[in-house]
């Protein structure tokens, strides 16, 4: 069986994407604000600012992870709305009365195969593959159940293997930025020995190297924010895309396995009733 989970993401084409987007506008506005370029004005003080704000060193190493992780997760989040065109599919009847056989598994399984193998794989044709597989060799209801809860728990921990990336790249934001901190610090430290300058020209080399420390460590946690957003979003379209599986599974797969286990309503007579109907208020179907 070809194992799905998320297509898989190819991360370093778009950690490229992420240097050549950061890369052009970074060159465009640096080449835009570079000193002498401009007459003297307070206009021209703001642009070198600003550019000394937002285009350090450090700052541009932020961005280039920020994209990175961002491009990596929109793709997970285009991946979540393909997985979720697999219920859309029909690959199982939503009459109700319908009861499967273990003796229909094998046939309903190729069926489920063929009709998600042209957009797929999915992670619901899966799920179904897998039970109905089990159930096709124990001729269990409750072997089914325990086969669908382990394949779910397989693909979450594959998903949450897969957001390692992007958790390593969220966690570096502010790291990076207090590396810009304690540039700024220690080059401005570095000036206390430096007595042959006059006071005015001291005072402004040392504010300038106390805006590189917190200018690095605003922008940083600015950045931070804003994916650690953009990551619990996807984390839970992704859980809940799971949970969706799961659930089609109880109500269109388990809720009409046929194997012969009978559960009788309790009555004055010893006799059990002429019919039956599988009874899955149990415990060991709320596992699901």
């Amino acid at each position: 069986m070809q194992p799905t989970n998320n297509k898989a993401i190819k991360e370093v084409p778009r950690l490229m994407i992420a240097l050549v987007l950061v890369g052009g506008i970074s060159i465009t506005l640096i080449s835009y604000c570079i000193p002498g370029q401009f007459s003297f004005s307070s206009d021209k003080w703001n642009q070198q600012r600003l550019l000394k704000l937002l285009l350090g060193p450090e700052q541009i190493l932020c961005y280039i992870a920020f994209t990175w992780a961002l491009l990596i997760l929109f793709a997970k989040k285009a991946e979540v709305l393909r997985q979720s065109e697999a219920f859309s599919l029909n690959l199982l009847s939503q009459d109700s009365s319908h009861r499967i056989l273990p003796e229909d598994a094998r046939l309903l399984q190729r069926k489920i195969a063929d009709q998600a193998k042209d957009k797929g794989p999915f992670i619901l044709s899966q799920l179904l593959e897998t039970a109905l597989n089990r159930f096709g060799i124990t001729k269990s209801s409750s072997d089914v159940v325990d086969a669908v809860k382990m394949q779910s728990d397989v693909v979450i921990d594959r998903m949450v293997t897969s957001m390692s990336t992007v958790n390593y790249l969220a966690w570096s934001l502010p790291a990076i930025g207090f590396l810009g901190t304690v540039r700024g610090l220690a080059g401005s430290l570095s000036m206390g020995g430096d007595t042959d300058k006059a006071i005015g020209s001291f005072i402004k080399e040392a504010t300038s190297h106390l805006n590189v420390a917190f200018d690095c460590t605003l922008v940083a946690l600015a950045l931070s924010i804003v994916l650690m957003f953009f990551l619990q979003v996807i984390q839970k379209d992704e859980e809940n895309l799971v949970l969706d599986c799961k659930q089609y599974c109880l109500d269109n797969l388990v809720a009409k396995l046929d194997d012969g286990h009978k559960t009788f309503s309790a009555n004055s007579s010893d006799e059990p009733p002429e019919s039956y109907q599988l009874d899955f208020t149990s415990d060991k179907y709320k596992e699901v």
